[in-house]
């Protein structure tokens, strides 16, 4: 652990992958992760990991990172953000869970990935519990707009 902070601080995020240290003799981020078993994680909001793209989120991170609300930031599908195979993996992630508590996902964008998962699995969402949220509010912000949610725990 001291290793890992000291680290993080001389070169920050550098040998970290999703929090966890990796191997930096390996070129892929995935294939370089050690991850201890232990427990999953309870929170009440996470960020799916840089913009929901496939780069470091699969069905792991799902499985591990329980939360009640997960957002979904992308908005460049030039670079693949958002992700469907990340939309996917919480799919699978969420069926592993083996109890079935409420999941809302927080679209920040309205894209064509994401409604297009949203109709293909919406069925499966329903199984597992997933509410989607759509946002009816809009916040304009000089040049830029985009939609709102409102959170309260």
């Amino acid at each position: 652990e001291d290793e890992l902070s000291r680290s993080s601080h001389s070169n920050p995020g550098k040998s970290l992958v999703n929090g966890i240290k990796a191997n930096p003799a390996s070129s892929s981020p995935k294939s370089s992760l050690t991850v201890p078993m232990g427990p999953p994680v309870y929170v009440d909001l996470a960020y799916i990991p840089n913009h929901c793209s496939g780069k470091n989120t699969d069905p792991e991170f799902f499985k591990r990172v329980r939360a009640s609300y997960y957002v979904v930031s992308g908005n460049d599908a030039a670079n693949g953000e958002p992700s469907r195979a990340v939309l996917d993996a919480l799919l699978e992630g969420k069926s592993q869970w083996g109890e079935n508590l409420q999941v809302t996902l927080i679209p920040t964008h309205d894209t064509e990935v994401t409604r297009e998962w949203y109709q293909q699995t919406h069925e499966k969402q329903q199984e597992l519990n997933i509410m989607v949220l759509a946002s009816s509010s809009t916040v304009v912000m000089q040049d830029e707009s985009f939609p709102a949610c409102k959170i309260e725990f």
